[in-house]
């Protein structure tokens, strides 16, 4: 097998960066990043490119073909994950690609998804077109974090971001409003935010922030996610702003299978999706089981805002996949809710979550952590 080159790891870094455009757009498949190379003696040209649409259609492997044109024929096609062989809602990119004439395959990340698993990268050598994988795979498993979560553990990938202050606090008990972080670190929750498929909460924090947990940046309202509430007993007010704007942005309220029957009903008729999950042993909702169902939607990835017993309750049922945490300079004193013990020794030197990025954000930093995969 042929092994890559540096000019296959720079076209796979370009296909990653613009698989990275669709994130928080396609679900539930995944957003894929795929470039058409056609390579000669005076250099390599780009005759294609394309990235999964909106909704999850059209795939990029036919985008970036389509692009091409007959130029394809002979070319080789660089792609972020393992092209689908079989047939859904549209025919198998493998055969487009057969088809194309395409001569040399470099993928990232095989597929783990059991209809693929292998088949399309078989039928691609059955036609005798060469494939490479395997190419800048780490980096590539950072965007396809999601689909690879939903495909093996059955449930999201999952992000817990969390603003600590100075004091260790991340907010006040009572309803005034502190904001922990500076503007940059805010804008970049924002880009967070759009790249999620869902935000997800807790109850409580509805309850005293009353926040709206759409994206606030300017002209990208329209990429808001999927807003979703944890609330077992259906306690979300019919006056609060999720569910005001549940027909314009959609909401989901997981609830407890015991949650009152006209609460339900009350809050179904402003537009809030009702999800009924099993309750736990302490009698509130169980964080697996509210993952398991929003899998079951289609969500592939959940940015998890808020607030401390929610960040808890994910830590300690080890479902969480990556830590977000933003420090601040600023001291909230009393009356601030302590950071839990549980985030601390996450976050600490030695614990399961490695660092992958430590950057000023403003006059804040952000430490990012992902779990060790050993």
């Amino acid at each position: 097998m042929t092994r890559p080159s540096a000019l296959d790891e720079r076209f796979m870094g370009a296909a990653i960066r613009l698989a990275r455009r669709g994130l928080g757009l396609t679900a539930p498949n995944p957003s894929v990043g795929a470039i058409v190379v056609a390579t000669a003696p005076e250099g390599s040209r780009v005759l294609g490119r394309g990235v999964t649409a909106p909704g999850g259609r059209p795939h990029a492997e036919p985008q970036a073909l389509r692009q091409a044109g007959p130029a394809a024929r002979g070319a080789t096609l660089y792609v972020t994950l393992e092209p689908c062989s079989h047939h859904g809602k549209t025919p198998p990119c493998a055969d487009a690609i057969v088809e194309a004439g395409i001569a040399r395959v470099v993928c990232a990340l095989d597929d783990p998804d059991p209809r693929v698993a292998g088949r399309g990268f078989a039928r691609l050598r059955e036609a005798g077109i060469e494939v490479v994988t395997g190419v800048c795979a780490a980096e590539a498993r950072d965007g396809l974090a999601g689909h690879l979560a939903r495909v093996t553990l059955g449930r999201p990938h999952v992000l817990l971001k969390l603003a600590v202050s100075a004091d260790r606090r991340i907010g006040r008990r009572d309803a005034a409003k502190l904001p922990i972080t500076g503007p940059a670190a805010r804008a970049l929750v924002q880009t967070m935010r759009i790249e999620a498929d869902a935000i997800l909460i807790g109850v409580g924090t509805a309850l005293v922030d009353d926040p709206d947990l759409t994206v606030r940046l300017p002209g990208a309202s329209a990429l808001s996610p999927i807003r979703v509430v944890l609330d077992d007993a259906a306690r979300l007010p019919g006056t609060s702003r999720l569910a005001a704007t549940a027909a314009d942005v959609p909401v989901r309220l997981i609830v407890a299978d015991r949650a009152p029957d006209d609460r339900r009903r009350a809050l179904a008729a402003l537009g809030v999706e009702i999800r009924p999950v099993p309750h736990g042993r302490d009698g509130r909702i169980d964080p697996a089981a509210a993952l398991a169902a929003l899998a079951a939607d289609g969500v592939t990835s959940v940015l998890v805002e808020g607030g401390a017993a929610v960040a808890a309750a994910f830590l300690a049922a080890d479902l969480v996949d990556e830590i977000a945490l933003f420090e601040s300079d600023v001291v909230v004193g009393d009356g601030g809710v302590d950071l839990p013990a549980i985030v601390e020794r996450a976050v600490a030197p030695g614990s399961s979550f490695l660092p992958v990025e430590r950057r000023a954000v403003g006059p804040d930093r952000l430490v990012r952590l992902h779990r060790s995969q050993s």
